[in-house]
Order: structure tokens, then sequence, then C-alpha cells
């Protein structure tokens, strides 16, 4: 029997029972719409990191404060104030570093004419905009002028712009006045803005990036928050391929600066951007690996259900069996017209399953913005391991029809 002919029979067999062939494809379209939708989740997210991190620049290294301990009580990351601006001019001149750019942050009430926000009050360096491959939208950053005499400028971030002066707006000239509330109280300061940062969009983790301050990061220290130490360090390496020894390099100069005896904890921590997408992109992997898994559940309980009805049609057909194998049909005939059958129903629900996740992908990221990316790995394989489940859950039935004695199958009632 040509194979064209067994799957005319299958087909035809498939179609005498049309609504108990859909719900037996019902279990693998589920699954294999499933698997895709979570694998185009995890794929999506992932994308959207490395492309962020891309973006940011793979050279830059962040050196941030430490833990700061007090009373027995640990402060956590960041708190320690043993960071200061002549860490910054020591680790501009290490061999590989291309850039490097002071920080203290605060928050602050901006009130422009009768408009009024609160946002991140971020003190920086003049080089932050080349470290961070930012551009200026409009005006200029600061100058080395400005940060030496701590200066009252700021740039702003678009969401700033937009919310004190306007879409599309150029604020640049104008005065806007950030409060800053300290242990003396609430005060305010007038800033002029001199430049508006170009859109940067938000972060992977939902940040916004453009609802910012920038101002000089010697104006935060003295006249905002009244302290005499940097939060962190930003740097970038004069190669990306250098960026990991440049770091230590880094580390050894601040271990020795701050006399940090062999043994004894670091009060800083420098990391690469490469180190933390690493790890988001892990973080991502193992919650994509772990949906994928729980959907292809689905597929199992669906090669199940195959197995059940393809039983079920051995039984319904025996007769039908035994008069085939009455008139020379061979075991292995039978065997391979059960298998395709079972084959077909796999693949018939891996392709409709395939188009429903295509859809439903689609739709979560037209619905909650999410960002998916269906991959072709991804669909080759649901596709694949489609067709094996029609091949593995389909034997055992299509052998048990073969093995029919064709005297007993034409006395079958």
């Amino acid at each position: 029997m040509s194979i064209f002919m067994v799957f005319r029979i299958a087909l035809k067999a498939l179609g005498r029972n049309k609504l108990r062939t859909a719900l037996t494809m019902l279990g693998m379209i589920i699954g294999v719409a499933a698997v895709i939708t979570m694998v185009a989740l995890g794929t999506g997210a992932q994308t959207s990191i490395e492309a962020q991190i891309q973006s940011t620049g793979t050279n830059v290294i962040i050196v941030q404060a430490g833990n700061f301990t007090q009373g027995g009580v640990r402060q956590g990351q960041g708190n320690a104030s043993t960071l200061t601006p002549d860490d910054a001019t020591a680790i501009s001149r290490v061999d590989g570093v291309q850039y490097t750019s002071a920080g203290i942050n605060t928050r602050g009430q901006l009130v422009a004419g009768n408009q009024n926000w609160n946002t991140q009050v971020q003190g920086t360096d003049i080089d932050f905009p080349a470290i961070r491959a930012w551009q200026i939208a409009s005006g200029a950053f600061f100058t080395p002028q400005d940060v030496t005499t701590a200066a009252k400028v700021c740039v702003i971030g678009a969401t700033v712009r937009d919310q004190l002066f306007g879409p599309d707006s150029d604020p640049t000239g104008q005065t806007i006045r950030i409060g800053n509330s300290s242990a003396s109280g609430q005060t305010s300061y007038p800033f002029t803005v001199v430049g508006v940062m170009a859109s940067k969009g938000q972060t992977g983790v939902g940040q916004d990036q453009d609802d910012v301050v920038f101002v000089p990061y010697t104006t935060v220290m003295k006249k905002m928050r009244g302290v005499t130490f940097i939060q962190q360090i930003a740097v970038s390496a004069a190669s990306a391929g250098d960026t990991g020894a440049t770091a230590e390099r880094i580390a050894s100069l601040l271990r020795v600066r701050h006399k940090i005896q062999p043994g004894d904890p670091d009060d800083f921590q420098v990391r690469t951007l490469e180190e933390m997408a690493a790890v988001r992109v892990q973080a991502t992997q193992t919650m994509t690996a772990l949906l994928a898994s729980i959907a292809g559940v689905s597929l199992l309980v669906g090669g199940i259900g195959i197995m059940n009805i393809m039983l079920v049609s051995v039984t319904e057909r025996t007769r039908e069996i035994g008069l085939r194998m009455a008139i020379g049909a061979r075991g292995r005939d039978v065997l391979l017209q059960f298998l395709v059958e079972a084959v077909v129903l796999s693949l018939l629900g891996g392709s409709v399953g395939i188009l429903l996740g295509f859809g439903l992908s689609q739709g979560v990221t037209l619905w909650q913005g999410w960002p998916t990316a269906v991959s072709s790995n991804a669909v080759f394989i649901a596709f694949g391991f489609a067709a094996a489940i029609g091949v593995f859950f389909g034997f055992y039935p299509a052998r048990k029809a073969a093995a029919l004695d064709p005297i007993d199958a034409l006395r079958f009632e």
C-alpha cells in the first residue's frame, strides 16, 4: 500500500467523527500554543535586556559605595561614605579607563511656573553623556567650570520637560526651583536649565530613564546634601574587550586607597554592565524554561488523549481490521495506518497551535505591552515535539491493531 493511500485512509477515518477528532486535537493545540507563547515572552524579555545593555554600552563599569554598618545594623550597598571625588580622579588615571563620572543622588520637588514634579536629582560629571551614549536633544550639558564652582545649572530628561514645560518645548535658559528635604528642613534652590536630554525610554524593569534631572555632583554634595562623599562612579573602558581587566585594576586601586587589608571585605562594589546583564538574562532563561516546562505538560496530556482515542478507534474498527487482513493486508500495513492517523492528529493540532501561539504572543504585546519574540527554534521544537508525541502515543494502539488475529477480528461484535 502506497503512503499516499495510507494518508487518504487516515484522513477519511478521522473525518468520520469530526467532533471527537477536534476535541482530541484540542490538547495538542493548547500545549503547542502555550509553549510558543511562554518561550516568546522569555525570548522577548531577554532580547529587550540585551538591547538595553547594548545601547548603554558594553564597556561601562559601575563603582558603587559599599555597605555601611551602624550600631550593628547593616545599611546595605551604596550607603558607605568612603567613596570620594578623589577616588574618581585616581580612577581616571587607571590604564584602560576612557571616561569617569562621579555621582551622588537625591530627590527633589521641581517647580516651574504653576507646574511641579517630583523626580530623581542625579549629581554627575561632564563625561556622563559619553559614558552612557546619551545624546542631548537641545542645549548642552554643563561644563567643567560648572562642576568646579558647584553651579546651580541642570539638564532635564524628556519626561521632566513634558511635565513642567510641555511636550516638544525647548526650556533652555528657563529657571526651575528644586526643593530638597534635609535635616534642617525644606530648602529650595533656583537652577538654570542648560539642556534637555534625548528620550532614552524605559529600562528592562520598567524604570523611566527620562524622569531625571542632572546637575553637577558638586552642587548636590555641597548645596543640597552637605556631604563630602559620593555614591557611585561611572567608568567607561577604552575597549569593550578590556572591560573585565579594567574593572580588576580599579578594584585593586581602591583597595589600596581605602587601606583595606587582605581578607577584609571591600567597602565598595565594582560591577560591569555585562555582569548585570548576564544575571538578568540567566534569570530570564530560567523562568522561560520553567514556564515552557509547565506548558509542556499540556503536550503530554494531549498525547495521552490521542492514545486514548486511538485505542477506542482500534476497538471500534476491529471488524474492519480483520477484513483488511483477510484480503491481504499485512500487519505492518495496519500498523502504519493507525500510526499515521495518530501523527496526523498531532501535526494538525500542532499547526493550529503554532498559529494560536503567534496570535497569543501578539495579543500579550498589544494588551500588556510586554515584549515578545517568537523564535524559529521554538516553532520547530514545538512542531517536532508534537510529531514525536504522535509517534510515541500512537505506536501502542497501532501495534495492538496490527497484532489482531484476522479470524477473531471478523468474529468481533
